[in-house]
């Protein structure tokens, strides 16, 4: 019997872990146990969590530093219910903040093999993690190719599993024709997808700078059909900004379904959509993987924003420029998230077919080297662990 402890502490790591103990569990069979904190994907695989992880679902200084003694004494929970179990490995999965002090403190107290899943972005900013991560880490998990010799030349183990999204399901057409009669989408009407983001700080933030951005866009195509997937956290939220939009946004909200429905809902709406303003993260690669053309805008609170703009070192945050090597889509971040700039860019991209195809070319290639058409991430992932061991 095989037994780990994972800890995620975002709805992204909890997508990774389920993935990682469906792959542990193809592999091992009922010869596997799992034990940890995790979100409602990885406790539908077999795990009891510690504690809800929406708790540390926190980004950001500024709305951290309130719950920051609680985080604490999560934190010394999670690491000692690790060491009491004696795991053949503990996985802590991104939440690095939290993740890492968690793996810390049990190779501190045991000899517990640490492995971390997702590289910490040291090829953007604070590229001193990586040696920090080599006094507790033994192994990382990379999603991009280009990670492994940056944790490797510290002296840590680093393995290429891929990227999920590259290998995700895609809606059927039935599900994309299905949805679209549900939300009263017309086929023959350009639909722009709106994303102001997962969380309450983001989408209080972006919804007004989208909100606005739209104005300029409607004006030069006042047939263009707006929707706006909201996650399920923040679904009342995002009903609320959106009622001061132009165009009549419709939202989709996917409470009350179940897992798989919600998860093909929205990708369905990516798969329909002809274009997309989103914040900037992960969604770019789901919108990536739909091949929708988009237009990228984030921003953070103040403090937040001057310390990390001041640290970050490469000249763009949106993932397929970054895989791709390119500057394909247009990115808006901290002082130049801005309704004027983005409505321009946005206008441009439904405007000219050429850009659009031009993403399109850079989104594909992107998922080809995040692994597309390859062995499932999950997979590679759980056997890249068992290697380790």
């Amino acid at each position: 019997m095989k037994t780990f402890f994972l800890v995620a502490g975002e709805p992204s790591g909890d997508a990774l872990g389920a993935a990682l103990m469906a792959g542990l569990k193809d592999i091992l069979g009922p010869q596997v146990r799992f034990l940890g904190v995790g979100g409602p994907l990885m406790q539908a695989e077999g795990m009891r969590s510690l504690f809800p992880m929406e708790e540390l679902s926190l980004m950001g200084l500024a709305e951290v530093l309130p719950k920051y003694p609680h985080l604490v004494r999560r934190k010394n929970q999670t690491a000692d219910a690790a060491i009491e179990a004696r795991p053949d490995a503990l996985i802590t999965i991104d939440s690095p903040d939290f993740g890492l002090r968690v793996a810390k403190r049990v190779k501190a107290n045991s000899d517990i093999r640490t492995i971390h899943y997702v590289a910490p972005t040291v090829w953007a900013w604070r590229a001193g993690r990586a040696r920090k991560m080599a006094a507790m880490i033994d192994q990382v998990l990379a999603l991009f190719p280009f990670e492994p010799p940056y944790m490797e030349a510290e002296g840590m183990r680093c393995d290429f599993v891929g990227h999920p999204i590259a290998t995700q399901a895609e809606p059927s057409d039935a599900d994309i024709s299905a949805l679209r009669e549900k939300l009263g989408l017309s086929a023959d009407r350009s639909t722009l997808l709106v994303l102001p983001g997962s969380r309450k700080g983001e989408v209080g933030r972006l919804s007004p700078v989208f909100g606005e951005a739209l104005t300029p866009v409607l004006a030069a195509h006042p047939k263009l059909q707006i929707l706006v997937p909201a996650a399920p956290s923040v679904t009342e939220l995002v009903q609320d900004e959106v009622k001061s939009w132009p165009g009549t946004p419709v939202v989709l909200d996917t409470r009350g379904m179940e897992k798989e429905a919600g998860l093909t809902a929205k990708r369905s709406a990516f798969a329909l959509a002809d274009f997309a303003l989103a914040a900037s993260g992960t969604v770019s690669l789901e919108l990536a993987a739909a091949g929708t053309p988009m237009v990228i805008g984030y921003d953070m609170n103040w403090i937040s924003r001057e310390i990390i703009m001041r640290m970050i070192k490469v000249n763009s945050v949106n993932l397929v420029n970054i895989v791709t090597g390119s500057q394909t889509v247009p990115e808006f971040i901290g002082v130049n998230c801005k309704p004027d700039a983005i409505g321009a860019s946005l206008t441009d991209l439904v405007s000219n077919p050429d850009q659009g195809a031009a993403q399109r070319s850079a989104m594909a290639e992107a998922m080809e080297k995040l692994g597309k058409g390859g062995t499932p991430p999950g997979r590679r992932a759980a056997q890249a662990v068992l290697d380790g061991l």
